[in-house]
């Protein structure tokens, strides 16, 4: 579970680590309200769970109370990469000597925790792994013994953070480490660590993604659920036991298998399209789940042709030709589909749907043809 901004910092500083003082705001008027609370200068910011918000306009920095109101009007509905602005966090602004990035996440291969630490904050951790790697400094941590402060020191040092930066910034990876590993977390990230004019180092910003499978331990994670402005695809989607994940463009797509699903959102892209969600059926195929996953997709006034793409391996094809007509007379559809169906009994499930196939119901031999045929017809 992906938490915003703001609940990230809330989380942070269940475990002592310093964040700007700020608040949550609904409406412009609640903006206004925190703002004259924590004091200006305050920064306006959007609460979407994506990237980018300063470059879309969601970031703003604000003097007075007219430019609270202004900056609020502005963000809120605002839409950035899909995601439209329903809530804001306005805090105390922070002057800036120094930014720096650091993370907590899991190595899966080695079987160990992965911290990351750079001098070079307040840009993409991709982007510097790119154009300057070795200004990144790894540790991997055992999850046995744990993050000391010792290790955090001589860490801190390797990163050539500031030297009055430093005993502190050790002092807060150790609290961020045990808010990593004590909150159940699959990501802890503050990008940009900052270090103030005043020589004090505080999270500016705050990436949480909490790991699902510990939620039983946590039931005060329910908040943040209540939180969330969940995208009426993605509940409908859950409440149906679906594996899925709206995006923002015109091709539905229905595949069996995750790797599968990336392919094909990789191929719709590559012909041209773009891709309305990520949607995976595993290998339970049969005419309830694909009803689930038509009637879900078939919800989404962008779908505008939907791409069932199905390679049977141990999911017979058959099977799933006998699903798709079954789901067809439960959901009535909005959107032409196309099938590229192969794998175990392809020609037997072809010859179970050739009868029935029309303008609105389409195969194709091949995943490229399909991609291209369902791409023309949502164009």
């Amino acid at each position: 579970m992906d938490l915003f901004e703001y609940q990230g910092k809330r989380y942070f500083a269940r475990h002592g680590i310093a964040v700007s003082p700020g608040d949550v705001a609904d409406t412009v008027d609640e903006a206004v309200a925190v703002a004259e609370r924590v004091g200006y200068p305050v920064v306006v910011k959007a609460q979407v769970k994506v990237g980018g918000r300063g470059k879309a306009g969601g970031v703003k920095l604000a003097n007075n109370v007219d430019e609270v109101r202004e900056h609020a009007v502005n963000i809120l509905g605002l839409d950035i990469k899909g995601h439209v602005v329903k809530r804001l966090w306005v805090e105390r602004s922070s002057d800036i000597a120094k930014e720096y990035y650091a993370s907590f996440t899991l190595d899966r291969p080695n079987k160990t925790h992965l911290g990351m630490l750079s001098a070079q904050g307040g840009v993409e951790i991709e982007v510097v792994a790119e154009e300057n790697p070795e200004a990144i400094a790894f540790l991997s941590i055992d999850p046995v013994e744990g993050l000391t402060l010792a290790t955090a020191r001589r860490w801190v040092a390797e990163a050539e953070l500031d030297d009055v930066a430093r005993e502190q910034s050790a002092e807060l990876l150790v609290k961020l480490y045990e808010c990593y590993t004590q909150g159940d977390c699959d990501l802890a990230e503050i990008n940009p660590l900052i270090l103030t004019p005043d020589n004090k180092v505080h999270a500016l910003d705050a990436k949480v993604t909490l790991d699902e499978n510990a939620s039983y331990r946590h039931p005060e994670w329910e908040e943040f659920r209540g939180d969330e402005f969940e995208d009426p695809r993605e509940k409908m989607a859950k409440e149906k036991g679906l594996n899925y994940i709206g995006l923002d463009g015109t091709v539905g797509i229905i595949a069996n298998g995750a790797g599968l699903a990336m392919s094909t959102l990789d191929v719709v892209n590559q012909v041209g399209g773009t891709a309305a969600n990520f949607l995976d059926i595993g290998g339970g195929a049969n005419a309830d789940v694909m009803a689930a996953a038509l009637e879900v997709i078939n919800a989404d006034p962008k779908v505008k042709s939907i791409f069932v793409n199905i390679f049977g391996g141990i999911t017979r094809v058959d099977e799933v030709a006998k699903g798709v007509l079954e789901a067809l007379k439960r959901v009535s559809i909005n959107s032409p589909i196309v099938l590229r169906l192969d794998g175990t009994n392809a020609l037997e499930g072809r010859a179970l749907l050739a009868p029935h196939l029309n303008e609105n119901l389409i195969t194709e031999p091949t995943m490229l043809d399909a991609a291209r045929r369902a791409v023309a017809l949502a164009n």
